[in-house]
């Protein structure tokens, strides 16, 4: 894949229709999804002069994440964010998870000033 290909493949990846989902509308509320998008691309090529042999290779990786929805009723327009409730379980996780181990050690600490 040459550098122009890969290069017009991020662009088509990468539009707002990608950040922005289709307008939903019931009763009377218009509710617009929104994402967040980050993608990116590289590639590369080589000679081995060795053997004589030349190769190149490319990639190309986007990703979005639900970030929120704007809601829009009787004219105002209100953000509602999304909750991600994997990032929440893992964060919780790593805060516990840190407690213990301080409190083991601060127990260790004490134990052995007290000896």
């Amino acid at each position: 894949m040459d550098v122009s290909t890969a290069m017009q493949r991020v662009e088509d990846a990468i539009r707002v229709n990608r950040v922005y989902g289709e307008p939903v509308t019931a009763d009377e509320v218009t509710i617009i999804p929104a994402a967040r998008v980050g993608g990116g691309a590289g590639g590369g090529g080589g000679r081995d002069a060795k053997q004589g042999g030349e190769g190149s290779g490319g990639g190309i990786g986007w990703g979005g994440r639900p970030s929120g929805a704007f809601v829009v009723r009787e004219g105002t327009v209100r953000w509602e964010p999304a909750v991600d409730v994997n990032r929440l379980i893992a964060a919780v996780a790593t805060v516990a998870v840190t407690a213990l181990l301080t409190a083991r050690t601060i127990a260790k600490a004490q134990a052995r000033a007290n000896r």
